[in-house]
This record gives C-alpha cells, sequence and structure tokens, in this order.
C-alpha cells in the first residue's frame, strides 16, 4: 500500500486522508528520509501528533540541491502536438537547475520578458537507491531504483526554448517545477500499476491536459536504462518522465512549417511568435494552474497542486 508523505519547515509528515501525523526523524533531505523508512513506518501506524493536513504549509518533498532530469517529448499525443512521429521520436532527456523546484502551492514567477509561458503535467521519479553507470533497469527491478512518486509541473518560457534551442535556461527558472504535494512511497506492486495512472492539469478550471500513463512512448524502467549510459543518480534525484498533449505550444501545419524553413531563422521565430499572440493558452499573471495524479480506483493517489502565476518584481 502506499504511503504520502508530506514536508513543511517543520519537518516531515505522514499523510492519511484528511489527517496528517509527524514523522518522528532526523531526516533534513529526500534521501535521508528514504533511508529512515522504519520511522515512516512507524507515523503511519500511530495517530500521536496529527493534525488536520489543511493546517499544514507544504513544501516541495523533494530537497534540493538535487539533479533533476527530463524526458523530451515522451507522450504520443506530445508528440502529435509537436509535429513529430510517435513511433521516430528519439529518447531524449535535458537537465533543469533544482533551483527551479518550488512547492505544491507556490507561485509561478514568469520572468521579465517572458511572453509565452507553458505549462506540463509530468509523472516524477524519486530515486531511492544509486543508479550507477551502466545499470540495466527492468520493469521487474524498478522497484529497486525509484522509490517515490510526485506530481510535477515542467513550466516552460517556450520563446526562449524555441529561439536559442535552450532547454536548460527556458526551463530552469525559480518556481519553474512545483512538485508535490507529497512523495507516494510506492512497492515493486504499485509500479507495476504505474499505467493506471491518470494526469490531468487545469488551468482557471478550464481542463488542458488529461491522459494517462499507457501514452507513454518510453517507459520509466527503460528510460531508466538510457540514462544511465550517461548519467548516473542517487537516492533523492528526481526524473521527470514526458507530458502528454494540450500545452499551449502546438506545432504550425505542415505547409506553414516549410515555407517557415524557407525563411531566415530570426524571421521565421518573429513570424511564429507574433502569430502566438492570440494564443489565448499561455499562461498569464493571475492565472492558477492545478496539477493532479492517481489511479482511477484512488490506491495511488500523489494528491494536487495549485499554483498562481505571478510577474517577477
Amino acid at each position: 500500500m502506499s504511503t504520502n508523505v508530506a514536508r513543511t519547515d517543520a519537518g516531515w509528515w505522514v499523510v492519511a486522508g484528511e489527517v496528517a501525523t509527524p514523522v518522528d526523524t532526523a531526516a533534513t533531505t529526500t534521501a535521508e528520509l528514504l533511508a529512515d523508512r522504519t520511522a515512516v513506518d512507524a507515523a503511519a501506524g500511530t495517530a500521536k501528533g496529527a493534525v488536520p493536513v489543511a493546517d499544514l504549509d507544504l513544501i516541495s518533498p523533494v530537497t534540493t540541491p538535487a539533479r533533476v532530469v527530463a524526458q523530451m517529448v515522451n507522450y504520443r499525443s506530445h508528440a502529435h502536438d509537436s509535429g513529430f512521429d510517435p513511433d521516430a521520436v528519439p529518447p531524449t532527456f535535458f537537465r533543469k537547475a533544482s533551483t527551479s523546484v518550488t512547492g505544491p502551492t507556490g507561485d509561478i514567477v514568469r520572468p521579465e520578458g517572458v511572453r509565452f509561458l507553458d505549462y506540463e503535467v509530468e509523472l516524477g521519479l524519486v530515486m531511492g537507491a544509486p543508479l550507477p553507470l551502466g545499470t540495466e533497469v527492468t520493469d521487474d527491478t524498478l522497484h529497486t531504483y525509484v522509490a517515490g512518486l510526485v506530481v510535477t509541473n515542467d513550466v516552460s518560457a517556450r520563446e526562449i526554448q524555441l529561439t536559442r534551442t535552450q532547454f536548460y535556461e527556458s526551463k530552469s527558472y525559480p518556481t519553474f517545477t512545483p512538485v508535490g504535494p507529497y512523495l507516494t512511497l510506492v512497492d515493486a506492486d504499485e509500479l507495476r500499476r504505474l499505467s493506471t495512472l491518470r494526469l490531468r492539469l487545469s488551468v482557471n478550471g478550464e481542463v488542458r491536459q488529461d491522459s494517462t500513463v499507457t501514452d507513454m512512448i518510453v517507459r520509466p524502467a527503460r528510460a531508466l536504462t538510457l540514462l544511465a549510459r550517461f548519467q548516473q543518480l542517487a537516492p533523492g534525484d528526481l526524473l521527470l518522465t514526458g507530458t502528454p498533449g494540450g500545452t499551449a505550444l502546438k506545432a504550425p501545419p505542415a505547409v506553414v512549417e516549410k515555407i517557415g524553413a524557407l525563411l531566415p531563422p530570426r524571421l521565421k521565430w518573429k513570424i511564429f511568435f507574433d502569430k502566438q499572440e492570440s494564443n489565448p493558452r499561455y499562461l498569464h499573471d493571475g492565472d492558477h494552474v492545478s496539477a493532479r495524479i492517481a489511479s482511477p480506483d484512488g490506491a495511488i493517489d500523489l494528491g494536487s497542486q495549485r499554483n498562481r502565476v505571478t510577474a517577477a518584481s
């Protein structure tokens, strides 16, 4: 049975329904908490010191610094939206600065000059054991390396991503990776049920993304195997596994793309983003972004995050 763990400035909590019980641990990092499962299990078995979850000011259950790695175009629906053939998309990874991590209710701060701010709900895998270089991971051994799951949002400054071909900067500004509310600790049987998880994201109550993990192109075990060819991971590190279709950014029609290929890059992107000005789906100051991941039966429920978009002061 999965266990939801929350974090506040005061420490760690095991959440059951509407109640949170403090974890008696000296752990200050996610890695340290994962190494102290006895304390987590003890908190799950008692109501001593329990308080309403609603009374807690939750922060990210993934502590930083940590490695934050993400998969690019890893859902078939997102590949279609991006103008790619899902069967021909190569597995691709990129890094995000861990300073981009924020909590499940913190503001998403739009940097000055960024006009096209986008959202991407993603299932995050939190490592519970080292992943050495050259490791081969299978569905049967996935639980050896992955200890928990989190809701994440890979916020993106699209004009920086596209015009500069710069994933690292465009996705690494402070607050660009909301995480939580919970670190959902899972076992081997629950990891085998990943395909049942549904990802939903809405903006101001309007559903923008709604898909299940079955839409994923490269599944977690294979992704970790490919990643381990060149990148080692440690307990507490985070892998974002891609987003479904429904983001604000969409690829232009094929005929427009062919015409654009004939233009100088600077002119092509100016025309493209002039057109994007009329797209209402990008995030604006004051918008509220809600993201949730859970199985239909509620047996695995990563909770919901709600973040407001604000302008940099």
